[in-house]
């Protein structure tokens, strides 16, 4: 079973929707409420819905890797760089990480993208 995605304010539509059309559970920060909650709140928003972050927000690095420093649990972040002409590639990448791997795999990782 796929992974699900939480995806914050900073994603284009575009990703959002081309992520439902593959098949993945994708929840967005305006359907959560937390349209203008901070980044913390966010990833534990994410976290407790199980879902993998996906951001395109730099201040999301600076979260998770605090996260990490301090030893708390948080299920994944991907971080893909505001480029429009790599929509269609991160939306490969991001299907390609929600289908292949388990939780246990992305938990407390920080993925970027493009992958390769």
């Amino acid at each position: 079973m796929a992974l699900a995605v939480y995806v914050d304010v900073h994603v284009p539509a575009a990703i959002t929707e081309g992520l439902r059309r593959r098949g993945i559970d994708v929840l967005t920060s305006q359907q959560g409420g937390t349209r203008r909650a901070d980044d913390a709140f966010l990833l534990r928003r994410a976290t407790q819905f199980g879902r993998l972050l996906v951001t395109q927000d730099e201040d999301f690095l600076v979260v998770a890797a605090s996260w990490q420093d301090a030893g708390w649990e948080f299920t994944g972040v991907v971080f893909a760089p505001q480029d429009s002409q790599r929509i269609r590639r991160y939306i490969e990448d991001i299907e390609l990480l929600a289908a292949c791997c388990s939780a246990q795999e992305v938990a407390n990782q920080v993925f970027h993208l493009p992958l390769s």
